[in-house]
């Protein structure tokens, strides 16, 4: 077995959703998740299939995130996972739509921090070993940090 560390290419910092899913028909319903969860929703799929034509197969509302997703996945390369970039919404504005999706199995992050994905490879194929999202703590946050946390949701509009 051989380990890869894959970095995932986010020039914009886009909020972006990682997971493993089981079945093609995942594209689709992703796909209808994302644009009845928010109206007029700018997004980018792709998906690794495991099987048979074994394609990256991709959807979304937005060109540049389909490739962008794509580009990576082509990198990435393990069955049944998936990646999608977020245009114009946060993974809070989704993420339970898509845990509910029956066929998703996990979500590995969502998050616009930078990450890499820990990629195990045999004879078989590969897979997700894990994520490293974001950066190290430098330490625990002070009564100034808390002060500054509460402003930064209720100015962002997640808290009144």
């Amino acid at each position: 077995m051989e380990t890869h560390v894959v970095k995932v290419d986010n020039p914009k910092e886009l909020n972006l959703i990682f997971g493993m899913t089981h079945f093609i028909k995942s594209v689709e319903d992703i796909y209808e998740i994302m644009v009845c969860a928010v109206p007029n929703i700018k997004f980018g799929m792709a998906f690794c299939e495991a099987s048979q034509d074994r394609l990256i197969r991709t959807t979304g509302t937005d060109d540049g995130l389909v490739k962008l997703a794509a580009d990576n996945m082509l990198k990435i390369k393990c069955g049944h996972t998936f990646l999608i970039f977020l245009g114009n919404v946060f993974p809070i504005n989704v993420l339970n739509q898509i845990k509910a999706c029956p066929e998703v199995c996990r979500i590995f992050c969502a998050t616009a921090n930078p990450i890499e994905v820990i990629v195990a490879e045999t004879e078989l194929g590969r897979g997700v070993l894990g994520v490293i999202d974001g950066l190290t703590p430098l330490g625990v946050e002070t009564d100034e940090h808390k002060e500054n946390r509460r402003e930064f949701l209720r100015m962002i509009g997640y808290k009144k």
